[in-house]
């Protein structure tokens, strides 16, 4: 499976920004697809997940009520919507697929894409 995130960027305080995961290769409508963000100096942490069927959304409590997965399985991507964005939301953020289940844990996730800068100035 390949995995390719897009849409990062540099953007405001406060501002939106929306970033797609593009899947190939594999059946993407029977994964759980996940985001995990990496700011610099610390450890990836996860950041949320969505089950295959596009329900089940989970998210990190940093992100609650800001932050929204959906996917879109006709068009096998996974999209991340971040508003009212914060400083400390500046990381690279990675999407992950996961094949077994419906896990929190980057050990549980399968096939990762290469990440994409999310800059938020203060």
């Amino acid at each position: 499976v390949q995995l390719q995130a897009s849409g990062g960027g540099l953007v405001q305080a406060g501002g939106s920004l929306r970033l797609s995961c593009a899947a190939s290769g594999r059946t993407f409508s029977r994964c759980t697809m996940g985001w995990f963000r990496q700011a610099p100096g610390k450890e990836r942490e996860f950041v949320g997940i969505i089950h295959w069927s596009g329900t089940g959304a989970y998210y990190a409590e940093s992100v609650k009520g800001r932050f929204t997965i959906s996917r879109d399985n006709a068009k096998n991507t996974v999209y991340l919507q971040m508003n009212s964005l914060k400083f400390e939301d500046t990381a690279v953020y990675y999407c992950a697929a996961d094949f077994q289940g419906y896990s929190v844990l980057e050990n549980g996730f399968d096939y990762w894409g290469q990440g994409t800068q999310v800059t938020v100035s203060s």
